[in-house]
């Protein structure tokens, strides 16, 4: 009875945490989702076909993963008000640095998502395309990574792969 009503104090408090801060916690759950989406499919796509591009003229997996990892620093630095930059897509080639790459990306950003209350994500910032609020920029972010993501879902349909997002869930 007693780990009951400790869970239940617990999802109760955490409740009105998210009540405090929708907008924020919205963020955050969008961002989460295709964070783990993104690392499963880094992590299942074999180290062959990390140099593998379906057209002469678009990016090979690899730098997909190395530009959304750029990308976490861009984005979130820039919601948080500093400036943070990468060049991880044109430097890091492997499959096991680039998923270590990626990885401490997003732990830099979770920092900015944990720390975001909707208070500070109305604040505006400035940014390539002038000034917005900082959880747009967040949001931005998100978006930008469920791009990429669509490309590492061809990607991998190509290589015969089920994408994360499409793999049967356990029952």
């Amino acid at each position: 009875m007693k780990n009951i009503l400790m869970t239940a104090l617990a999802l109760t408090c955490a409740a009105g945490l998210n009540a405090q801060d929708p907008l924020s916690a919205d963020s955050k759950f969008w961002y989460t989702a295709i964070k783990g989406f993104v690392i499963r499919a880094a992590e299942k796509m074999p180290e062959a076909n990390y140099s593998f591009k379906p057209s002469p003229d678009v990016r090979v997996f690899g730098q997909i993963v190395g530009h959304i990892a750029d990308d976490q620093y861009y984005f979130c630095s820039t919601a948080k008000g500093e400036q943070k930059s990468s060049d991880i897509e044109k430097t890091v080639t492997s499959k096991a640095d680039l998923v270590s790459q990626l990885k401490q990306a997003f732990a830099y950003c979770d920092s900015v998502y944990n720390g975001m209350t909707d208070a500070q994500g109305v604040e505006k910032v400035k940014t390539f395309a002038g000034e917005h609020t900082r959880i747009s920029m967040l949001d931005f972010n998100t978006a930008h990574m469920y791009e990429h993501y669509g490309n590492i879902v061809t990607y991998m349909r190509i290589k015969g792969l089920v994408p994360p997002s499409s793999e049967k869930k356990e029952q």
